[in-house]
């Protein structure tokens, strides 16, 4: 393979057409993207988008979200297959960087959920392992839904927020209408006195759904609002992505026939958010955090 002349690549802001296109190499990647995430993402932040081209040739791309920029987020981080090898991943991963960087406030983290095989090259670009994230996967078993457990609609949308907001590092509302609301997704709530004590969404995947975020203030409580999600899918296959630091989350997806089957590396770039993982039993993204 001929090494690419670089002066006539070009690294900028992608295109809605584009981000249609990387979602079709996240699918082909077996990362099995949710049907309505690259929209979601679009909708609450169109700048996050970057692509790598020759001429008007897309070759490779990624995402730098800015929550406000408070915080910020890398992920979808692909270069075409034929475009490997040649150091064009690293050339596009350090210049997304820099640009997100830019894009927030002085002393706010970026995080990432890195492939465990690059960590010692993110470790090289000034990011630290926190822990990893471990995806589980099976078939959604048959169950009976509690009537205990309430839609997010019937929260107050600044209240759900504001649980949500405990629990990431940065406030996210606009992102989190968008997830709630997303066609073919639906949530559960366990309220207490009107007060969230846990939540979670289910959406419709490339295959499948993905729960996610799945959070509680107890493993029983995450454990009631799972079995409502999964109650509506008997017999779909289903992934949820636990922090390894929650080991009482590892244990809850064994207890519903899950198996472990990928992970990643949860890192930062500055300040580790010291988010309090005994309470997140399901990430809401590798993509977005």
């Amino acid at each position: 393979m001929s090494a690419i002349d670089r002066s006539t690549l070009s690294i900028g802001a992608m295109t809605r057409a584009e981000v249609d296109v990387l979602g079709q190499w996240a699918a082909s990647e077996g990362w099995n993207p949710g049907r309505n995430d690259l929209d979601i993402a679009w909708k609450t932040d169109s700048e996050a988008f970057i692509a790598l081209r020759r001429g008007a040739e897309l070759l490779g791309g990624g995402t730098i979200f800015s929550y406000d920029g408070d915080f910020g987020f890398m992920g979808l981080f692909i270069l075409r297959p034929d475009m490997r090898g040649q150091g064009l991943g690293a050339w596009l991963w350090h210049e997304r960087v820099r640009r997100l960087k830019q894009r927030l406030k002085p002393d706010a983290s970026i995080g990432m959920d890195g492939v465990l095989a690059m960590v010692p090259f993110y470790a090289k670009g000034g990011f630290a392992l926190a822990y990893r994230d471990l995806r589980f996967e099976g078939i959604a078993p048959t169950l009976a839904e509690s009537p205990e457990l309430s839609l997010p609609s019937a929260v107050p949308f600044e209240t759900l927020a504001a649980y949500d907001r405990s629990l990431v590092p940065a406030a996210r509302e606009r992102f989190l209408r968008f997830w709630l609301d997303q066609p073919g997704a639906f949530g559960r709530c366990l309220l207490d006195n009107g007060k969230p004590r846990a939540y979670g969404v289910l959406r419709p995947c490339v295959s499948g759904y993905k729960v996610g975020p799945l959070f509680a203030e107890s493993p029983a409580e995450a454990e009631h609002v799972l079995a409502g999600l999964l109650a509506a899918i008997p017999g779909e296959q289903v992934q949820l992505d636990v922090p390894e630091t929650n080991t009482a989350g590892l244990a809850l997806a064994a207890k519903f026939g899950l198996v472990e089957s990928f992970a990643c590396a949860r890192m930062y770039n500055g300040p580790d958010p010291g988010l309090p993982t005994q309470r997140i039993f399901g990430v809401t993204s590798f993509e977005f955090g």
